[in-house]
């Protein structure tokens, strides 16, 4: 099943005929209801049934040869947490019933592709949306219709408000549209921020750095992997660390003239667990460097990193 995507924006779409939901911080889902079974499909195509135990047996209540979109996310402590989804969707068999019970998933559909064998992807986004709703509320959770607005104002609301929910932003449709299979036929606006982090690290080779690890402000203090640097970056980078390099020779004693990895990043001393990566070994900095990122107001797509701090 080819899901539809989303294009990127930069600021919030406006106009009449438009639709507007929140996008959760989780995994896409595809559920098929066969007529004997159910079979959960992540967005790769990789068949994630066995992952999800409780959903597939929530799907059962479904009407046979029905297709859900939608996105699967875990609550906790009030906000979805991605690590967590992230926790049920690599479980083998055995662990995830043991899962389903501690951190039990939850289904945010946003359209339905199929409904009791009647194709509905040709249909405008209006029509899904009424059936959708029409199929799940009766049903109750986990399995759930998305929030959906027409106005605006209430959008507008939504992308301040609510990343204190874990909500990454906005998902745009238009009303009249048949779902986009398989192409960026939806826009997202993305709840980003820019501010200063710290670079506590970088990954590659000190002449040619290739992404920087960082803390960011107000978070978990847990290190995260930058986006890969642009040319430019990666050329401001490289001579940052050899004027440290310089500078650390300069004043080393006769004694001892190796330059301190730590300062110099000769060795890579350290890893880090990067989304979709695992681990990834980097080299540390000390002191560190600050650099301004933008950012999602959740751990993925990766910090995008703007400029170094000009005051260094």
């Amino acid at each position: 099943m080819r899901v539809a995507l989303a294009a990127a924006v930069r600021t919030l779409p406006r106009g009449a005929g438009l639709a507007y939901e929140p996008k959760f911080d989780g995994h896409r889902l595809v559920i098929v209801r066969t007529a004997e079974d159910v079979v959960l499909q992540a967005r790769s195509g990789r068949i994630v049934t066995s992952a999800f135990p409780d959903l597939a047996a929530a799907a059962l209540q479904l009407p046979a040869a029905t297709v859900l979109d939608g996105e699967v996310v875990v609550w906790h402590a009030g906000r979805t947490d991605f690590a967590l989804v992230q926790r049920r969707a690599a479980a083998t068999a055995a662990r995830a019933a043991v899962l389903a019970q501690s951190l039990p998933a939850s289904y945010a559909a946003f359209d339905v592709l199929e409904l009791a064998g009647l194709d509905l992807r040709p249909r405008p986004y209006e029509r899904r949306r009424a059936l959708l709703v029409d199929l799940l509320l009766p049903l109750g959770p986990p399995l759930q219709p998305i929030p959906m607005t027409t106005d605006p104002e209430l959008a507008a609301t939504w992308y301040e408000t609510l990343p204190a929910s874990g909500i990454e932003g906005l998902v745009v449709k238009r009303l009249d549209q048949a779902y986009p299979a398989g192409r960026r036929g939806w826009q997202k606006l993305r709840h980003t921020d820019v501010r200063d982090a710290a670079v506590i690290g970088y990954t590659g080779t000190p002449r040619r750095p290739l992404a920087l690890v960082l803390v960011l402000p107000a978070g978990d203090e847990t290190p995260l992997v930058s986006s890969p640097l642009t040319a430019a970056l990666r050329a401001e980078v490289a001579a940052e660390l050899a004027s440290r390099t310089a500078t650390a020779t300069s004043t080393a004693t006769p004694a001892s003239t190796a330059t301190p990895a730590s300062t110099a990043g000769s060795a890579a001393t350290a890893t880090v667990t990067a989304i979709g990566l695992g681990e990834v070994p980097f080299r540390p900095l000390d002191p560190p460097l600050t650099a301004e990122v933008r950012y999602t107001s959740t751990r993925h797509p990766p910090p995008e990193v703007l400029r170094l701090r000009s005051d260094l």
